[in-house]
């Protein structure tokens, strides 16, 4: 084989091997939010500007955030520990951009914004 066919190889087992290390440790690389103006990955039917609005932070901020939230499927409604695992990730998140947000705030503008209010959660 020729040097350059082996130095080939050789990034393709390293890059291989530092993702391995990553996954391993649970590591990961950071989560770029969405451009501007774009939808949620998540769930693109919230009105973001209103929401991150009554939060106290930007659109990206909040798109940032929720894009590491997992909803319920459409139809379906999310089960205790989805609800409480979203919660604790969005509210954390949110709270390293606007540390003013309290769990009961976010409750409230989530639930004014939420298709069926409370009830639907």
């Amino acid at each position: 084989m020729c040097k350059s066919s082996n130095m080939k190889i050789m990034k393709k087992v390293m890059t291989l091997a530092v993702l391995g290390i990553l996954s391993l440790t649970g590591l990961t690389f950071a989560q770029m939010p969405p451009p501007p103006g774009s939808p949620m990955r998540n769930d693109p039917d919230r009105p973001v500007d209103q929401i991150s609005g009554g939060l106290g932070v930007t659109t990206d901020q909040f798109r940032a955030c929720f894009n590491h939230v997992q909803p319920a499927q459409k139809g379906s409604l999310p089960d205790a520990n989805q609800k409480h695992a979203n919660k604790q990730v969005l509210l954390s998140c949110l709270q390293k951009s606007n540390p003013s947000i309290t769990n009961e705030s976010l409750d409230a503008v989530m639930d004014r914004y939420r298709p069926g209010g409370r009830a639907a959660q």
